[in-house]
C-alpha cells in the first residue's frame, strides 16, 4: 500500500514513464510518510481518441468525490 496508477496519453519513453514513476513515489513519501518499499506505481497507455470514454467519463466525471485535483477541461 499504496498503489498509483498513472494515465497518459500514450507516446512517453520508457525512460520518462520511469522518471514519473519515481518522481510519483518521492511525492507521496514526501507527503503521506508512506515507505519507499510499499509504493507501486502503474503507467497506463491511452491513445488520445480513447481518453474521454477510458479515462474522462468513468475517472473524473463520474467520481467527483475522489477527485482531489481537477482537470481544467473538458473533452
Amino acid at each position: 500500500m499504496p498503489h498509483i496508477i498513472v494515465k497518459l496519453y500514450a507516446g512517453r519513453s520508457e525512460q520518462q514513464k520511469a522518471e514519473i514513476a519515481e518522481a510519483v513515489a518521492q511525492a507521496l513519501m514526501a507527503s503521506a510518510g508512506s515507505a519507499e518499499l510499499s509504493i507501486s506505481v502503474a503507467i497506463e497507455d491511452v491513445a488520445p481518441e480513447d481518453w474521454a470514454d477510458k479515462v474522462y467519463k468513468p475517472d473524473i466525471l463520474d467520481k467527483p468525490d475522489q477527485l482531489y485535483k481537477k482537470p481544467g477541461y473538458r473533452p
